[in-house]
């Protein structure tokens, strides 16, 4: 009775390993032929917008600390401490 439930577990894992990589490669097949699609390249589109966006607020809110830490160091003096 164990020798079929062993038999029966390795060739289960055999058809399902097998399913996976063929799965695996049709999917890549499809993608490549087809590319993408109307709502991908929206998606992707409205996605980079997304990113620049993050980028010019990072860089503004940089150029915004710059002139915070510039205004500190001019009220204090050489020894750290306010004048």
């Amino acid at each position: 009775m164990h020798t079929v439930v062993i038999v029966a577990i390795v060739f289960g894992s055999i058809v399902a390993l097998a399913a996976l990589v063929c799965g695996t490669v049709l999917a890549m097949i499809k993608t490549r032929r087809e590319g993408l699609s109307a709502g991908g390249k929206k998606a992707r589109s409205d996605e980079a917008a997304l990113i620049q966006e993050l980028y010019q607020g990072l860089s503004r809110m940089e150029k915004r600390i710059e002139a915070l830490e510039t205004i500190l160091m001019e009220g204090q003096g050489k020894d750290g401490y306010k004048q």
